[in-house]
């Protein structure tokens, strides 16, 4: 059955690099070989300067023109290849895009996916409760702090004119009691100063007590 149909090829199919790099190679050698026929080609063009007209420049001139045909065919052969190796190059960048683009989109769907798991855990209803809770406790908190930062037996609607009333009365009380001119002792314990009710006689001076030890 082989012999009829052939055996399978196990040969590895050709890549789009592989067929590039083959046509480089090819290009390549074009280029030696009309790099070789300028050569040649020069080689002649120095004969027929150095000849006069005649039978011999003549058939130099005719392998020159046949040189000149070759170097023109290889010309037109390397321009072909540059353009096939131009033309596969495109193919293999947009084969590399589409490869980026591919992997791009997969690693989208990935992360979706693991997207969609995770906030498929998530409990919205849960976390409204949560936030209306901490707000409670911050309410609470604010009441808490406002008692304890309640001043006591301060009224707190004060009426400033009935203070600055006050103050004015207490400053003429100072003034007709000579409050811190005369005395260091303030006006209502003036009477503390007095001796008590019970003893007859005031204490002596200090001076006369001195006099009497003496």
């Amino acid at each position: 059955m082989n012999r009829l149909f052939g055996a399978k090829s196990t040969a590895p199919k050709p890549t789009l690099g592989g067929a590039i790099s083959n046509v480089e190679t090819r290009v390549e050698a074009a280029d030696v070989k009309i790099a070789k026929l300028n050569a040649e080609l020069g080689t002649y063009q120095q004969k027929m300067a150095k000849l006069r007209d005649g039978p011999g420049k003549n058939a130099i001139r005719q392998k020159a023109l046949k040189v000149l045909q070759q170097r023109k065919m290889y010309e037109s052969q390397r321009d072909q290849l540059q353009q096939q190796s131009w033309n596969m190059e495109q193919a293999s960048m947009m084969q590399d895009n589409l490869k980026n683009v591919m992997t791009t989109v997969d690693a989208m769907k990935t992360t979706n996916k693991s997207l969609k798991q995770q906030y498929g855990k998530i409990n919205i209803d849960k976390i409204e409760r949560l936030q209306d809770e901490m707000q409670d406790l911050m309410d609470v908190g604010n009441d808490i702090q406002e008692s304890i930062s309640r001043s006591y037996d301060v009224p707190e609607d004060v009426d400033e004119a009935e203070l600055d009333a006050e103050l004015e009365a207490l400053g003429e009380e100072v003034a007709m009691d000579g409050i811190g001119e005369e005395s260091a002792v303030p006006g209502f314990m003036m009477d503390e100063a007095k001796p008590p009710e019970f003893i007859d006689e005031p204490p002596e001076a200090s001076n006369k007590v001195k006099e009497a030890a003496g």
